[in-house]
């Protein structure tokens, strides 16, 4: 009776503390968040522009990490959604839209008018109704310097069959967040974990929502039992029985003052729902058998056709308090969730390499010797070199190690050069990348590796069959010109780009610099700045009209001095905009 006390006050005791620290940092983060409102707010002015649906053929997508590959519920295309690319003194954050048709290997994007905000590490979760249907929940924004973040906790959907964005305006639902993990549930979507942070406070959950997709409303779910402690980037996938398994993730906690200890977690749990008590539901810490993946975060998640559950890639990081080494991984680990077992995935490569080698062994007893073939008794793996040039003049080296009987040889990263080892054609070691399946084909596209102090951010697409399970494909390679990196600088010229920074990459920068001097001068859903007239001036006359576009932005439960300060800001930006624009045509 006293141990069950004391359990329960500590329980209780954990509660008042997470409490603290979450209205902590929701204090702390406001003011943050609340500057980075007005950018984003700015970059939905840009969005508003689009009045209508436009598809265009295009090249593969930009190099990025954190975004959302999603497999289309009735046709053969995949959909890319978000994500967030960084050169070295800039992050740059997406909304764009893509899509890829797995038959015809070509890509599209597609620009729908009122999209969601530019975000990374949120969660997309595609549904049969309704024609198909991409729901999107929270994730991040981060300014230019990726210094300040803001946390979403808004929920969106894509209706495929119309080509439309709704936003979905619901209360009870989860906190602003990134990290966290959802899934389709029946007519609902689960929702587990993810962090907050802010310059200098942060906060992991390990809370669970549900959103039901016929009432539209959500419910915050109270499990009985033992669940996971708090963390974000974990596996969360629903198994054949109907429990949803959770496995790792990544957490931190202050050890001492400016110093934080990361978890890498490697213990997993099944949430099931109560027999007969609707809404109930209880966690259960499993241990499975067979050979589990390594320590690692940032892995990649998806689900086979006959349920099984895939992971790919990753990072274990290797802390210290000064440093962060990280070793990347290419390697494809499978649960099988009816057998409760792991297991790694061997690929038996394609058959004519075996046909090869049977050959190979006959000649050998024939009488061939090992000089005379070139081989020694302990085959070695071969190493196939290529250079090429970035544009910014770096040398990346794409490294092919051809290593015996499926065996890897670990990735190197030099100062000098920028590597990507393959067996083949499989993707390099890499976390953060983004993983569908459609048809029994899993695809991989892009993430992130380190070489020395250069974040690499890929943007190649493979493919691998399931059910053959023999090699691995290529379907876009990493282009080296895309390597852009510029070195760390305290000057304040760059301070002047960061807004264009944030917007977008390659693309969106010259789409918007071309619209901008198109079209926003004489925008006809914005009220025209008058030859001569100051923002002052401007401002009076059209105060109204932005505070309604502004409320509109913002919700409609946020305070006025909040809806104020985003009208003020959208007002300004579009004057700006509108002088610049009349300047350059005198020009």
């Amino acid at each position: 009776m006293g141990k069950k006390g004391k359990k329960e006050k500590k329980g209780r005791g954990a509660e008042k503390t997470a409490a603290k620290m979450e209205k902590k940092v929701s204090k702390r983060s406001r003011k943050e968040e609340e500057d980075l409102e007005a950018l984003i707010a700015h970059f939905q002015t840009l969005d508003a522009k689009k009045t209508q649906v436009t598809e265009t053929p295009c090249s593969p997508p930009t190099p990025r990490l954190n975004a959302s590959l999603s497999a289309h519920p009735e046709k053969d295309e995949l959909i890319l959604f978000g994500g967030e690319y960084f050169n070295g003194q800039k992050t740059f954050m997406y909304n764009e839209l893509y899509i890829y048709s797995i038959r015809k290997d070509t890509w599209t994007k597609v620009d729908i008018p009122g999209p969601p905000p530019r975000r990374c590490a949120h969660q997309a979760v595609v549904v049969p109704q309704g024609g198909g249907q991409l729901w999107v929940f929270g994730g991040e924004f981060a300014s230019p310097d990726g210094e300040q973040f803001y946390h979403y906790k808004d929920l969106w959907v894509l209706h495929l069959a119309t080509k439309t964005w709704e936003q979905i305006r619901s209360t009870g639902g989860p906190s602003g967040r990134s990290g966290h993990r959802m899934v389709a549930w029946k007519r609902q979507l689960i929702l587990f974990g993810g962090f907050h942070e802010s310059t200098r406070d942060y906060i992991y959950y390990s809370d669970v929502y549900t959103f039901s997709l016929d009432t539209f409303l959500w419910s915050k779910l109270s499990p009985s039992g033992s669940g996971p402690t708090p963390r974000s980037g974990c596996l969360m996938a629903v198994t054949p029985q109907g429990s949803i398994a959770i496995y790792g993730g990544y957490s931190k906690q202050r050890v001492k003052k400016d110093v934080d200890k990361g978890t890498q977690h490697s213990d997993m749990f099944l949430l099931k729902p109560e027999e007969g008590g609707e809404g109930k539901w209880t966690w259960t810490r499993i241990n499975p058998s067979g050979v589990k993946p390594t320590p690692r975060s940032g892995f990649s998640v998806a689900v086979a056709p006959n349920h099984q559950i895939l992971v790919f890639g990753g990072v274990c990081d290797e802390e210290e308090e000064e440093s962060l080494e990280g070793s990347f991984f290419s390697d494809l680990y499978i649960y099988d969730a009816a057998k409760s077992r792991w297991f790694t995935a061997q690929l038996k490569g394609p058959k004519s390499d075996k046909r090869k080698r049977r050959r190979g062994k006959v000649e050998e007893h024939e009488g061939a010797t090992e000089q005379e073939d070139g081989r020694t008794g302990a085959p070695e793996p071969l190493e196939v070199i290529k250079e090429v040039v970035a544009e910014d003049g770096t040398v990346v080296t794409i490294k092919q190690v051809l290593a015996p009987s499926g065996l890897r040889a670990p990735p190197k990263a030099e100062d000098s050069a920028v590597e990507a080892s393959s067996t083949g054609q499989e993707p390099c070691p890499r976390s953060n990348a983004m993983l569908a399946v459609k048809h029994g084909l899993l695809y991989v596209y892009g993430g992130m590796f380190e070489a020395g102090d250069r974040q690499v951010t890929l943007s190649d697409l493979y493919c691998l069959d399931l059910h053959k399970m023999e090699e691995w494909r290529t379907l876009v390679e990493m282009d080296p010109k895309s390597q852009e990196w510029l070195e760390e600088t305290d000057s304040e010229e760059d301070s002047s780009s960061d807004e264009e920074g944030a917007e977008g990459g390659d693309e969106d920068q010259e789409e918007d610099s071309s619209e901008d001097s198109a079209e926003e001068g004489a925008d006809p859903q914005h009220p025209e700045v008058a030859p001569g007239e100051q923002y002052e001036e401007y401002l009076s006359r059209t105060e109204q009209y932005w505070l309604k576009l502004a409320r509109n932005h913002v919700g409609p439960d946020a305070k006025e001095k909040k809806v104020l300060k985003v009208a003020h800001a959208m007002a300004k930006t579009f004057v700006d905009d509108a002088v610049q624009d009349i300047a350059q045509a005198k020009h």
